[in-house]
């Protein structure tokens, strides 16, 4: 009996340290590059995040602003990749003459001075709106930005056609799968070069509908994400990356990280070979908001040197942090 306790105890051993060489980052070469910049809405007006949902007017809840632009404009988009972002973040929804409008709420009410579903509405109308109407800080007393976003709704075309070969992060707000087969035609014109630097994100049904008819462009979901994550989690230190985790944008909180096997250069690395791209958000506690890597203190949670990609709704500050600022 003792010498198989022995042995069961060898080989115990043995299988600890094959899984601990198999995911240590220890023995995996450091990248020695910059980490990627992601600006969420470009640069934008930010906001109190306290008890945020996904129907929360923002416009009403606005900090002092320390700078004019308006997310989801290409005056933002443009200032984003002038301060150092590799990559900008827009939403669009379809509107009833055929294009994608370029705006986050799924209503107009909030931002702007017209009313009703943005993808009820045409192009033509949208372009008439203020988009700068609705933002405030000091409760309804003061409306600093009110007729100065006037005509400022690009559409996505537009911004394909001003950023021709910049990064870009196309967020879907629906769970229409019709939108995706839409946004897949409209991906599917353009060279697959181009199509390579595109990422998107979005409702289930959409996405799976992108990733069909798009293969070459990196997806995510909210389904995915957890898939991926809890997938990855569970048997990840075979060295098996899940499906979900292929061919993706991999989003993943930075209170998540550590639990990841091989994090980070041997998660990256294997993301890497998946086809993957690898963006770390803020911490993750639940509920329907995620907040971006967007101070020093949550710059500081990620490894020393990491490599890998990085969320921010605070693109200047992070990106001199990261030594990527432009000034």
């Amino acid at each position: 009996m003792g010498r198989k306790l022995k042995f069961a105890a060898l080989a115990l051993i043995a299988v600890a340290a094959g899984v601990y060489v198999n995911n240590t980052s220890l023995l995996t070469p450091h990248p020695g590059s910059k980490p990627v910049l992601l600006a969420h809405r470009g640069m934008a007006q930010r906001f109190d995040e306290r008890g945020v949902k996904s129907d929360t007017c923002t416009a009403t809840r606005m900090l002092p602003p320390t700078h004019d632009y308006l997310e989801n404009t290409l005056p933002s988009m443009r200032a984003s990749f002038e301060a150092g972002a590799d990559i900008v973040e827009l939403d669009v929804h379809p509107t009833t003459d055929g294009q994608f409008a370029v705006f986050h709420d799924w209503t107009v009410d909030c931002r702007t001075d017209g009313r009703g579903v943005t993808r009820e509405q045409s192009m033509a109308k949208l372009k008439m709106l203020d988009i700068g109407y609705g933002y405030t800080a000091d409760g309804g007393k003061t409306f600093p930005f009110r007729g100065k976003g006037i005509g400022m709704m690009p559409t996505l075309s537009e911004v394909l056609a001003t950023f021709p070969d910049k990064g870009l992060l196309i967020n879907v707000k629906s769970r229409d799968a019709s939108e995706g087969e839409t946004l897949a035609a409209a991906l599917n014109a353009l060279p697959a070069e181009r199509r390579r630097t595109i990422m998107v994100y979005g409702g289930d049904e959409p996405i799976e509908m992108i990733r069909r008819l798009t293969p070459d462009v990196r997806t995510i979901s909210r389904a995915a994400i957890r898939s991926c994550l809890i997938r990855y989690i569970a048997y990840g230190w075979t060295g098996l990356v899940p499906p979900a985790c292929r061919n993706a944008m991999v989003l993943v909180p930075v209170n998540v990280a550590p639990w990841l096997w091989g994090w980070p250069n041997r998660f990256l690395n294997r993301m890497t070979d998946a086809g993957s791209a690898v963006f770390v958000l803020g911490p993750y506690s639940g509920g329907e908001f995620s907040t971006g890597i967007d101070t020093p203190e949550l710059f500081a949670r990620l490894p020393q040197g990491y490599s890998g990609g990085i969320w921010t709704n605070e693109i200047e500050t992070v990106a001199r942090i990261a030594g990527k600022s432009k000034d």
